[in-house]
């Protein structure tokens, strides 16, 4: 790597003063993101994933500068948006540049013949959902972090949200988008709707955390809002029960917006109500009236004859209105030896019950609460989301707890065969795992990764490169 002096006069002379930073506080805001252990390291004032200069970027055209700089100078660049990743995706390992490409926004472009939208990458994902509400549209893309994530983002991080049984993840609502490579070339990657010439190279960045390009644009499918809604909650036996709705709902091809079941220690948050003692199923369909109704009425009976009893719409209605609540991960992260952690992964139907069963069991030393739910539903199986929280005697202590954690529910998930992460990523968190989980996959992967970036400048140190 060339002396970051020259790194940065280079890139000021191109770009600007106001565009190029160096300022301490600059460089410690950007070391960390929402990962709950970089949250613990900040409020203990250690960086040790530190960038060398930030960039600001704005346009498309700056930020080939910024790679080509970059690449003809050896230094590392890790691209970072509106920094909601919770496993620290935009952390630089190696110094370097952090790229800036919060400022990447402007005006979205509604496509109502064709149904799409296309947006700069930088443009918050809340307020594009927002926009399109307004004129009568929706993308039904709802993660937690939808007004504290990018729409570049959603696509870097393989991203899936709230009512993906329906509508599915990332993969599934992008039409295509632009993208610059390590040494600055921009390339366009659609299907209008489908096409089959050679393989599918929209799915090449899906997921790729910014290791092989610096997403500038997107195109997203959009929807009109739609015309109907029902909702309903359920008291169950027991999680196997639970798990036996969701299996044959998918089996029968029904596509509920919303299927979440909790057990029974998470059903206490989800209910506000802590005297439950069963676990819990809110549902929920829409679309057009009749089907809507068709459908409510096939999953309750479904339910029904594995032993749910209804509870009426009022339980989910106000999970409805707080979906996108982070404060009690926050309020835990924030109190001197507080923590909280948040970590999803997949299994299929047949070993899913199994690594529910493991997991609580092995994490529980480690937590005042283990809180588990199931809420991404597939034909083969669902994701499990396992939320931890408690107190250390002090931030020191709760960093390491943290770090115990992680490295239990890896270790369960790799000796169970589980995906390591369903919708969060890789980031810091996984990188370690990495080859272990991909196994003979991860070599495609190094061969991607030296094509498209062999000088090895973007985003190193992540997915296990």
């Amino acid at each position: 790597m060339s002396d970051i002096s020259t790194v940065v006069d280079l890139l000021t002379k191109a770009l600007g003063t106001d565009a190029v930073s160096t300022d301490p506080a600059d460089l410690a805001a950007t070391s960390h993101d929402t990962w709950p252990v970089s949250t613990k390291w900040g409020l203990q004032d250690k960086h040790p994933y530190a960038a060398q200069v930030i960039v600001r970027a704005r346009t498309e055209q700056e930020i080939v500068t910024v790679l080509r700089t970059a690449t003809d100078t050896g230094t590392p660049v890790t691209t970072r948006a509106l920094g909601s990743s919770v496993t620290g995706q935009p952390l630089p390992t190696r110094g370097g540049i952090v790229l800036d490409v919060s400022g990447l926004v402007g005006p979205h472009v509604i496509d109502e013949t064709d149904m799409t939208v296309t947006a700069p990458a930088g443009n918050n994902g809340g307020e594009l959902e927002d926009a399109l509400n307004a004129a009568g549209w929706t993308t039904r893309f709802s993660p937690q972090s939808l007004y504290r994530s990018s729409v570049g983002g959603w696509l870097a991080t393989l991203a899936t949200g709230q009512f993906s049984s329906r509508y599915g993840g990332i993969e599934d609502l992008v039409v295509g988008y632009r993208v610059v490579l390590a040494g600055g070339e921009v390339a366009e990657l659609k299907a209008s709707p489908r096409a089959a010439m050679g393989p599918d190279l929209r799915r090449l960045f899906l997921g790729s955390e910014g290791t092989l390009g610096v997403i500038t644009q997107v195109t997203y499918k959009i929807i009109p809002i739609p015309a109907d809604q029902r909702l309903q909650a359920f008291q169950l036996p027991d999680v196997a029960s639970g798990l036996a709705i969701m299996r044959e709902q998918a089996a029968k091809g029904l596509r509920p917006f919303l299927l979440r079941l909790y057990d029974t220690d998470e059903a206490r948050h989800a209910m506000a109500d802590p005297t439950v003692s069963r676990p819990v199923l809110f549902l929920g369909t829409e679309g057009e009236p009749t089907v809507s109704a068709a459908e409510f009425q096939v999953l309750t009976d479904i339910a029904t004859r594995h032993g749910a009893t209804a509870l009426g719409p009022e339980p989910t209605a106000a999970w409805m209105g707080r979906r996108f609540d982070f404060s009690t991960v926050e309020k835990y992260l924030n109190t001197p030896g507080g923590y909280a952690e948040t970590i999803e992964v997949a299994h299929t139907w047949r070993h899913i019950e199994g690594l529910y069963d493991a997991m609580k069991a092995a994490l529980a030393p480690l937590a005042d609460d283990v809180l588990a739910h199931f809420s991404h539903v597939y034909t083969q199986g669902t994701s499990m989301y396992l939320i931890l929280l408690g107190h250390a005697e002090d931030d020191a202590a709760a960093t390491a707890r943290l770090e115990k954690i992680w490295q239990t529910a890896m270790a369960v998930c790799l000796d169970h065969g589980a995906e390591l992460s369903h919708h969060h990523g890789g980031g810091l968190a996984r990188s370690p795992y990495s080859r272990r989980s991909l196994g003979s996959a991860h070599l495609v992967l190094r061969k991607l990764k030296h094509a498209l970036d062999p000088d090895a400048v973007l985003n190193p140190g992540k997915l296990g490169l």
